[in-house]
């Protein structure tokens, strides 16, 4: 290898690549936007560019032109995808036409489940818990205080989009919850089931630890797919906060947690009802799973954690040219 090492990554300013903006700095590189005209980097110095998935579905031949001369400077263009499979409604022949050109020479997804392929290499890469957000202070007294049923304020919560008359995706959602204020009636539960829109990450955080049961179901990106699959962030924010999460049924989940072991999930109404139950007459067992959960996703699911794939995958695309990086 020859040359000063590789050590910037450009980005389009793509939602997806905020959260591992930061992390990629803490390894040590120096991330910039791809407008910036102030300070244009050499291409030999660059690391990967990080592209938006939505902006190549627009342009998808400047895109591609575009990507083919960083290609032939040495700088591998990658995405990250987290709206699949339903791609937010975006006509199906943009999405083959992307499929055909193939643009990036990396696609990762939060979800597989359609078998699309829009790059040369094509791989899972789930969402993550943001560190600096969703982190519960792991102090000995912090979790004995979890412990005590009486920290509780609610048996069962739930915090998310709902709105099912402004958003079609959001309707089995609104459905479901629906559904199962009606089947928790009368059972003398706190429940909390509201809007997530307004709310700061540290309110979140705060109802997280104030509830035994926190749930998930349902993702727009779900929306007339035939399974649930991709996680949701919430999935590795509600463990890193210290909550016990109760999932719906997610082809994923298997690829990121063991059932019994990390993960505690139902398949349906029916089951979601016996599951709550289950849980709150079984405090202890929840906390030992949460505590398991926590620290599993710690351990392998953090934004830190996914910069370092990533990375890992460029040094290795590198390497195989003879190009230094840092």
């Amino acid at each position: 290898m020859s040359g000063a090492p590789r050590s910037v990554i450009t980005h389009d300013g793509a939602k997806t690549f905020i959260p591992l903006a930061a992390h990629f700095r803490k390894l040590g590189y120096d991330v910039r936007r791809s407008d910036d005209s102030a300070a244009p980097p050499d291409p030999r110095r660059i690391v990967a560019h990080f592209a938006c998935f939505y902006a190549t579905l627009k342009s998808p031949l400047q895109s591609l032109r575009r990507f083919r001369a960083l290609r032939a400077q040495g700088v591998p263009v990658l995405t990250w995808n987290r709206d699949a499979p339903h791609y937010l409604n975006q006509p199906r022949w943009r999405l083959s036409l992307q499929e055909a050109l193939r643009p990036f020479d990396f696609y990762a997804s939060h979800s597989t489940i359609d078998g699309r392929r829009f790059g040369a290499e094509n791989f899972y890469l789930g969402n993550a818990a943001e560190t600096d957000s969703y982190f519960v202070d792991a102090s000995a007294a912090t979790w004995r205080r979890f412990r005590e049923a009486s920290h509780y304020q609610y048996d069962l919560s739930f915090f998310g989009a709902m709105d099912g008359a402004r958003a079609k995706e959001m309707r089995p959602r609104q459905e479901f919850f629906a559904a199962l204020g009606e089947r928790l009636a009368g059972k003398g539960l706190h429940v909390l089931i509201r809007e997530a829109a307004g709310m700061s990450a540290a309110e979140q955080v705060a109802l997280i630890q104030a509830s035994r049961i926190n749930l998930n179901f349902g993702a727009s990106c779900d929306f007339n797919a035939p399974v649930a699959s991709g996680l949701p962030e919430r999935c590795y924010g509600i463990p890193a906060s210290g909550g016990f999460l109760l999932c719906d049924k997610r082809s994923h989940s298997r690829d990121d947690f063991s059932p019994g072991e990390n993960w505690a999930e139902f398949d349906g109404l029916d089951d979601c009802v016996a599951k709550i139950e289950h849980w709150l007459a079984n405090f202890d067992a929840a906390r030992d799973l949460a505590e398991r959960c926590h620290a599993h996703v710690m351990a392998c699911h953090t934004y830190v954690h996914r910069a370092a794939t990533l990375r890992d995958r460029l040094l290795a695309w590198h390497a195989r040219r003879g190009q230094a990086c840092l």
